[in-house]
């Protein structure tokens, strides 16, 4: 019963605003047009359900977030890696990364549709492009704050460069690590839906997009609750990996106080 409970507590932030949705749209205050009511629009992801225009959308979309974060994740972390190792890695890449986080890289789309075309491709490299940014400064930052004591130590105990990589350095960072990829994945959902919509097409960004041009209302606000949803099951997946990952450190034992 307290279980159940502290659910229902959870979901008062999502079920507040929903019921202020429907309650403001059937009010008359503003058009169908403006605001459908979530019933409405509830119906009308379910008949996209239905006709399985949801599943191939959603797949779609997912499908170019997490190649780009997979690919981000794995770059992001190798070349942290190697800058924190390197000094002649950091000198090159450092400035790169200094103007290239703060640059909006969707900026960047034209380019990569004149070099890459318009299928899949340009997608998931817009995807990694954007998402590798967080990964390597958390990466940076996780190495930067390992202690020194316990490499000294390490090294006294006779451990090489790789087992001094891999059992020392990497367990230490790995919060910092897993923090920038929590921020990086709901950043890879962003930009697949930014570039879909700008390229048009399959997704749902670009269902969005095509609802928009013929005046769908209730497909804009379907389109909506559904990236919604979906980021919300993705930061919670990546909370739970967390969790896993790290039950051996001390942040497990603050959240079970």
């Amino acid at each position: 019963m307290a279980r159940l409970t502290v659910i229902a507590l959870r979901l008062v932030p999502i079920l507040l605003p929903a019921l202020g949705w429907e309650a403001l749209a059937q009010s008359g205050a503003v058009t169908p047009f403006m605001l459908p009511p979530l019933s409405a629009v509830l119906e009308r992801i379910a008949a996209d359900a239905l006709t399985g225009d949801l599943a191939l959308n959603t797949g779609l979309t997912l499908y170019r977030a997490l190649a780009g974060f997979l690919i981000a994740a794995c770059g992001g972390v190798a070349l942290g890696f190697a800058m924190s190792r390197s000094a002649l890695a950091r000198w090159f890449f450092d400035p790169l990364i200094s103007v290239g986080f703060p640059m909006p890289k969707i900026a960047f789309l034209p380019i990569v549709i004149l070099w890459l075309g318009f299928f899949e491709t340009p997608k998931i490299a817009m995807v990694a492009l954007d998402a590798i940014f967080p990964v390597v400064t958390a990466t940076l930052a996780g190495l930067a704050g390992v202690e020194r004591e316990l490499i000294w130590s390490a090294r006294n105990m006779g451990a090489g460069g790789r087992s001094l990589m891999w059992q020392i350095m990497l367990p230490a960072a790995l919060p910092q690590i897993l923090t920038g990829l929590q921020v990086a994945l709901p950043l890879s959902l962003i930009v697949a839906v930014v570039a879909e919509m700008a390229m048009g097409g399959y997704g749902l960004g670009g269902a969005m997009i095509t609802a928009s041009r013929f005046a769908d209302s209730r497909g804009v606000f379907a389109g909506i609750v559904e990236i919604g949803a979906v980021g919300f099951c993705l930061v919670k997946a990546m909370a739970l990996l967390r969790a896993r990952l790290l039950a051996w450190h001390q942040e497990a034992d603050a959240r079970e106080i």
